[in-house]
């Protein structure tokens, strides 16, 4: 009977420069050429080059580009969304513009965090129209719909019952992503720009100045206590 040869696996094209796992490695390279390409304009060969496999590697951790991309927009709001349930009982016992600021600043700390600022492709077209990325809309709904929630309690008595929260949601989702813009012009996301972002907030639903500045008081009380340990270490790299 004969024995069976085994052959050693195909090399990297390129040797690994990262001690990352090879998923994250894709993700991270995929992201990089979404980013500067444009998702249409990217090839799974592309992103295999980049990392340094070979293209058939590549589809052992994704189906294609579609899953690679739906899993990094995932990641660009997801960290928001599993903390909103926190926010709110944080904000108890706090004014409804705490509550409302508070959920800015974490978006906004996602977003400014968001590996290669992932968070930019959002609203590009391949993403708003095909069925891959139904779940990342359904996560992003779920967020507009926190916002609405919250700005509704929020809002001037005068805006308040003319209000949308659906609409008002998508108006304040829309503000805070101006984060994605900043970074891509370089601008740093430092506490004094989080901190006028948040603030703009409040202003869109006519909440006067002279409680604005308490609930950004409140806000930053409380801020720590929604990150995860791994959130306060160093800042990566764009």
């Amino acid at each position: 009977m004969s024995t069976r040869r085994t052959q050693p696996g195909r090399p990297r094209l390129v040797p690994a420069s990262t001690t990352a796992p090879p998923r994250e490695q894709v993700l991270h390279a995929a992201a990089q050429l979404f980013v500067t390409k444009g998702f249409s304009a990217t090839s799974t060969r592309e992103i295999a080059e980049k990392v340094g496999i070979r293209q058939a590697s590549l589809y052992y951790h994704f189906t294609g580009k579609d899953e690679i991309l739906a899993e990094l927009l995932e990641r660009s709001v997801r960290p928001t969304v599993d903390r909103v349930e926190q926010i709110e009982k944080l904000t108890a016992s706090e004014s409804p513009e705490t509550a409302l600021y508070l959920l800015a600043l974490v978006d906004i700390h996602t977003l400014a965090e968001a590996p290669d600022n992932i968070g930019t492709l959002a609203t590009q077209p391949d993403v708003t129209s095909s069925e891959a990325f139904d779940a990342f809309r359904s996560t992003r709904a779920e967020l507009a719909d926190a916002y609405g929630r919250i700005a509704t309690r929020a809002a001037a008595p005068s805006l308040a019952p003319a209000a949308d929260p659906r609409h008002l949601g998508e108006m304040l989702m829309h503000l805070v992503e101006v984060t994605t813009s900043l970074r891509s012009s370089g601008v740093p996301i430092d506490d004094t720009t989080a901190d006028i972002i948040a603030s703009t907030c409040l202003r869109a639903c006519g909440v006067p100045g002279s409680r604005v500045a308490p609930a950004a008081l409140s806000a930053a009380a409380l801020i720590d206590q929604t990150r995860p340990v791994r959130a306060q270490r160093p800042d990566r790299g764009n």
